[in-house]
């Protein structure tokens, strides 16, 4: 089984707001090789990280190391769907960084739920898949992520990003433009989200939602926010506002690739991290170093901040003949400016989950 990490173009934090999104699934993937068994248990190891979950499919209680209970939630969640389980043993390997914003976690759950589907012998449905990762990281978990993460890791198409409508998970490939890299940077600064502040940004849109009457903020324009936020307080009103005007950048950035127009592309992106770091308050110092740094260097069109925020990683578009310049050049200038050495790479867009059979 594999299932891929994604980096997000655009659309950030709009997922959980019933908004659009720009991802692409990755070149880095989680893996887990894996055999059945006869009895109804999950023992797993992770190669990475050198521990062993060992779990029951008949009773959920929560043990041992916390990325097992992503296995275990997935199981009960899929057995809450009224999926039928079987037990399997096997290892897990990954080269998705982890708690760095490129969605390690939805990479373990949609492979975790392949895994399950391909021992059951049940159709694999990518968006109900998607649906039920995502139940399984809001309610056994508790972080309350929006959709995008599994949707792009169990969606993807090579060479291609996807916009979704996380409303109706509608989904549309969109082809990479010709000529630039996709570069992810990541600033080496890692953070929880369990134990940062994005339940809290959750529970503050959804009250603006509820204050303009309005099911999610995705059903807000522009012009009516604009009319009625005075009676917002500050906080709340600028946490609206990043999600209307996060939605209306998502759009034209489609439309930007399609045409070829990496400059608009760039603006778009350039302005979503200012939103970001201003408005949504989820940036950090090393984010906006690495981003700033990105945007001096000959060859790049765009920068922001990627992922739930607080830490991990920006992304840029960058003229493919200027990305190997670009990556040294970056990391280059942050060391000095930070302390931390980054981890910078060109990504290409991959297919999502799948099952490759070794015979």
């Amino acid at each position: 089984m594999r299932a891929p990490g994604r980096v997000n173009l655009i659309g950030e934090h709009t997922d959980y707001n019933d908004g659009f999104v720009l991802p692409l699934a990755i070149d880095r993937s989680l893996w887990i090789a894996l055999r059945p068994r006869a009895d109804r248990r999950v023992i797993v190891h992770s190669l990475n990280l050198r521990e062993t979950v060992d779990l029951s499919l008949t009773d959920f209680a929560k043990s041992g190391p916390a990325w097992g209970e992503y296995v275990r939630g997935v199981a009960w969640a899929l057995r809450q769907a009224g999926y039928e389980l079987r037990g399997w043993e096997g290892v897990i390997a990954s080269d998705v960084p982890i708690a760095s914003g490129l969605s390690s976690s939805a990479a373990l759950e949609m492979a975790t739920a392949r895994a399950f589907a391909a021992l059951g012998d049940w159709a694999w449905e990518p968006a109900r898949m998607a649906r039920l990762g995502q139940r399984a990281e809001n309610e056994w978990i508790g972080v309350q992520t929006g959709i995008m993460d599994q949707m792009a890791s169990a969606c993807g198409k090579a060479h291609h990003a996807l916009l979704i409508d996380c409303r109706s998970l509608d989904v549309t490939p969109v082809p990479l433009p010709p000529g630039i890299a996709v570069v992810v940077m990541d600033t080496g600064v890692r953070r929880g989200l369990v134990d940062s502040a994005y339940n809290e940004r959750r529970a503050q849109c959804e009250a603006a939602a509820r204050f303009f009457h309005v099911p999610a903020l995705r059903d807000l324009g522009m012009a009516e926010f604009e009319a009625r936020a005075g009676d917002l307080d500050e906080v709340t009103r600028r946490r609206a506002r990043h999600v209307v005007t996060e939605n209306l950048r998502t759009l034209p950035a489609v439309e930007a690739m399609r045409r070829g127009d990496v400059i608009q592309l760039g603006q778009l992106m350039q302005a979503s991290h200012t939103s970001l770091r201003d408005d949504f308050e989820v940036s950090c110092r090393e984010l906006d170093v690495m981003v700033e740094y990105a945007l001096r260097q000959e060859g790049c069109f765009g920068a922001r901040m990627t992922g739930g925020g607080f830490g991990g990683c920006a992304v840029s578009i960058v003229r493919a003949g200027a990305a190997d310049a670009f990556v040294q050049a970056v990391a280059a200038c942050y060391r000095p400016a930070t302390g931390l050495t980054p981890s910078i790479y060109v990504c290409a867009a991959a297919n999502g989950a799948e099952v490759l059979i070794h015979e």
